[in-house]
């Protein structure tokens, strides 16, 4: 029953978190984008770009017409809005700029350790440690929810700690990170963890890379 109980709970989690994030998206490398500049067909999406489309690129920048390149890494549609009409507002009189998603980019990300289904993911509209389990048919029963671990793919040092627990019996929500291409989430499990068995093979930034290019 409680079992019951606890995947009813994560399952809810995640459908809250979408919702949450859907009017938050992050953009992502692969991206492709309709922009329209009123008044300026010269520079808007279809005209300018072959299919119609602004491509974000794996940098995460992408080029834009007068303003040159623009780095979207981070930034949300709003966000990325604001900023295309502030630089183009150095070469148009109050420029109204609108954005939208054409086609999702992913992220491909690693979840590892007490998952039913560990291995490699693309992950689409949302980029969130909450969405990675999710996409790994969740935790096991033998999971130490207290014990997740994420290691980005260029990271230094000890990986980054997380509690999975105050997500979903406390509704925290700055544990719920955003995870970047090549990231690594581990969830270790109710015994002990052998990092250098366990996780040490996954760190290499280079390693990671590779695997990732090899499932291009």
């Amino acid at each position: 029953m409680k079992k019951k109980i606890v995947s009813l709970l994560f399952a809810c989690t995640l459908a809250i978190s979408g919702i949450a994030h859907a009017e938050e998206y992050i953009m992502c490398p692969g991206d492709q984008l309709d922009i329209t500049v009123l008044g300026h067909e010269d520079i808007s999406t279809v005209i300018t770009t072959p299919g119609g489309k602004y491509i974000v690129r794996p940098d995460g920048k992408l080029s834009f017409p007068l303003i040159g390149e623009v780095d979207i890494t981070g930034q949300t549609i709003a966000q990325f809005t604001q900023i295309l009409e502030q630089r183009l507002s150095e070469y148009l009189v109050n420029p109204q700029v609108t954005v939208n998603i054409a086609q999702l980019g992913t992220t491909r990300v690693y979840v590892l350790g007490e998952v039913n289904k560990p291995g490699l993911y693309e992950l689409t509209k949302s980029h969130k440690l909450l969405d990675a389990i999710g996409a790994a048919n969740g935790f096991t029963k033998d999971a130490a929810k207290k014990k997740v671990f994420l290691i980005h793919k260029d990271q230094q040092g000890e990986p980054i700690k997380l509690n999975l627990n105050d997500i979903l019996k406390k509704g925290d929500i700055s544990q719920n990170h955003t995870l970047a291409e090549g990231d690594l989430l581990y969830l270790t499990s109710n015994g002990r963890i052998d990092f250098a068995k366990d996780i040490m093979p996954f760190i290499s930034g280079a390693y990671m890379v590779s695997e990732i290019n090899n499932n291009d």
